[in-house]
């Protein structure tokens, strides 16, 4: 929308600053920041007034000890205040009706939807949230949608449809059929919504990681906008892509004001309403940019959290044994004694070593 402001340079000449993702990237980063930072405070007490509290999901899990029972006092879809941000802040600062941006709020919203009403369920109906395998396949239903529109579109016709590897300048595979490579997307952005919830366990460790991975893809679809730059570095150009940097550093701002009140001792969850979100989008950008495998990497402590949860489960159900004290893996490390505030920057060391890693995958090709 401020974009607009460009018309007017011949009379203001700083408009012309309005012209460049980078300036209008920042400017989404900070405004996202603001408005979280902001509305923080109203967003709790909103909250609270609702009653919008979760029992543990470690309830019968852990030993009762390990429980802090603050925690069931303090409200969850927190989630809302990081969509508004995402939202507001995009559509300020992106270029106006742009269509890979529109694919990428949509699909935030929805996902943000379908968190919303599995949270709503367990705040507000005191019930266990929706069944598990309906909101999976609502999940499902989105990212294929999102991965179907993505390639109809003139600028990432196709695209899709190619298999990127790490390390290689060119596709090891091109022009796979259309259903395996939505399918592939759609599983991408699923497990990635998925493994970033599964994360959501401690205060401020989800998005903390959240806002290295983000970075990480911003970058990279920076790279993917522009022409000089994909040449150079072998990544495949997708015009108009650039404005997903704006998508992407809102997102970033969005995180970083509500950390401010989602660390340790948080006064605020996002909730699924959130973190299906933010996993969602995050995945969709690694589709768009061709990177999906990638994404093993970058968010890695995701990858962990969630194959913990799938190792742990497989393990006990045909050898009734764990391997792990308790998951997700952070929990594993709770009963070994650790602080959760060293649980929470350990992880995030983590998060940004691999994200940097990640990002000298493009020069090593």
């Amino acid at each position: 929308m401020l974009y607009f402001l460009t018309n007017f340079a011949d009379h203001f000449g700083p408009f012309r600053l309005f012209q460049y993702v980078t300036f209008r990237a920042a400017g989404a980063a900070i405004t996202a920041m603001m408005i979280a930072f902001i509305f923080g405070p109203y967003t709790v007490r909103m909250l609270k007034r609702l009653n919008a509290t979760a029992p543990s999901r470690l309830k019968g899990l852990v030993p009762d000890e390990l429980l802090n029972p603050e925690k069931d006092k303090v409200p969850s879809m927190g989630g809302i205040l990081i969509i508004a941000s995402i939202a507001i802040s995009t559509i300020l600062w992106s270029l106006p009706l742009n269509p890979l941006v529109t694919v990428f709020l949509v699909t935030l919203l929805a996902l943000g939807a379908v968190g919303f009403w599995d949270d709503y369920t367990k705040v507000l109906g005191n019930r266990n949230g929706i069944p598990g395998r309906l909101k999976l396949l609502m999940q499902i239903v989105i990212a294929f949608a999102a991965a179907v529109y993505l390639d109809s579109l003139p600028e990432t016709h196709n695209l899709l449809r190619q298999v990127m590897v790490p390390f290689l300048k060119a596709p090891l595979i091109e022009n796979i059929p259309g259903y395996v490579a939505f399918g592939f997307a759609a599983l991408v952005v699923v497990a990635c919504s998925n493994a970033v919830n599964l994360t959501d366990g401690k205060d401020g460790l989800a998005v903390g990681c959240s806002i290295s991975c983000i970075l990480t893809y911003g970058i990279f679809a920076y790279f993917c906008g522009h022409k000089m730059f994909a040449g150079y570095l072998n990544v495949p150009f997708i015009p108009g892509a650039s404005e997903v940097v704006v998508f992407a550093a809102a997102i970033m701002g969005a995180c970083i004001g509500f950390l401010w009140y989602n660390c340790l001792p948080a006064s605020m969850f996002m909730g699924d309403t959130g973190s299906l979100a933010l996993g969602g989008s995050i995945g969709l950008i690694a589709v768009l940019v061709k990177q999906e495998l990638v994404l093993v990497i970058v968010g890695g402590v995701f990858v962990v959290e969630a194959l913990s949860v799938i190792i742990q489960v497989i393990s006990f159900r045909l050898f009734r044994k764990r391997v792990f004290l308790c998951t997700p893996i952070h929990h594993h490390f709770e009963r070994l004694g650790w602080p959760e505030s060293q649980i929470v920057i350990r992880f995030w060391i983590i998060s940004g070593i691999l994200a940097l890693i990640g990002l000298a995958t493009l020069k090593l090709r």
